[in-house]
């Protein structure tokens, strides 16, 4: 991909997890990666409207612990340059730490959020919690937004999946690339929203560990080409 084209795919997938329902106003951020640097959506700039020149470049680069500095950018930015969104700290740490990841989409979507604020992980009460990598989806523990503490939240979170809840706060899905990671987002909002409704009722009936290793082996090839 010619990197040019990255920052208007980024924009373009910001719009689409608003017209999805995922995020609203200025709430949540995507980014994508190519190479050495990601793109990242703005700080307070509404997603919606969102196009390739409001997108942030920055480098993959692993930061020794508790760091706390501003990015910098690959290239001397312009004085007039938007800052990148508060949470670049989790983009660039999930980037280093699981180098297939390509794509990060974080929301702030309803379902996601009231779970959250619960503080429950998503246990397996259907088969498609698998999507995310496990058997299961956790919920990190609580960080302020866009600090560090956050960053090792989420990563310890992340250990054997692709995507976690995010106490009191959200959710956060990584793919291969855009569109993968946008669509395990929505699946998510789609499965807390799901499990928050068996709540209502009663302790729903969860899948034993040998049936999830069973749905575990068969998503290796789901949606492959045979």
């Amino acid at each position: 991909m010619n990197p040019s084209e990255l920052p208007g795919l980024v924009a373009e997938y910001a719009r689409r997890s608003v017209a999805q329902g995922l995020n609203q106003g200025a709430s949540g951020n995507i980014s994508a990666r190519l190479g050495d640097a990601f793109f990242i959506t703005p700080s307070a700039r509404e997603m919606s409207g969102l196009t390739a020149r409001d997108i942030v470049p920055l480098p993959v680069r692993v930061a020794p612990h508790g760091e706390t500095n501003d990015p910098f950018l690959p290239t001397p930015a312009p004085v007039d340059a938007l800052k990148p969104s508060s949470e670049w700290r989790f983009h660039r740490d999930i980037y280093a730490a699981f180098p297939e990841a390509r794509a990060i989409v974080h929301a702030h979507s309803p379902f996601a959020v009231a779970l959250a604020c619960l503080r429950r992980d998503i246990p397996p009460f259907h088969y498609m919690v698998a999507m995310a990598g496990g058997t299961d989806i956790r919920c990190a523990r609580y960080a302020t937004f866009g600090t560090q503490a956050l960053s090792v939240a989420v990563l310890e979170a992340l250990q054997g999946r692709r995507a976690c809840l995010m106490a009191n706060h959200g959710l956060l899905a990584w793919g291969s690339d855009l569109a993968g990671a946008l669509h395990l987002a929505l699946e998510v909002e789609a499965l807390a929203g799901q499990y928050l409704r068996c709540l209502q009722v009663g302790q729903p009936v969860l899948l034993e560990d040998r049936e999830m290793a069973e749905v575990l082996e068969k998503f290796k090839d789901y949606g492959r080409k045979r």
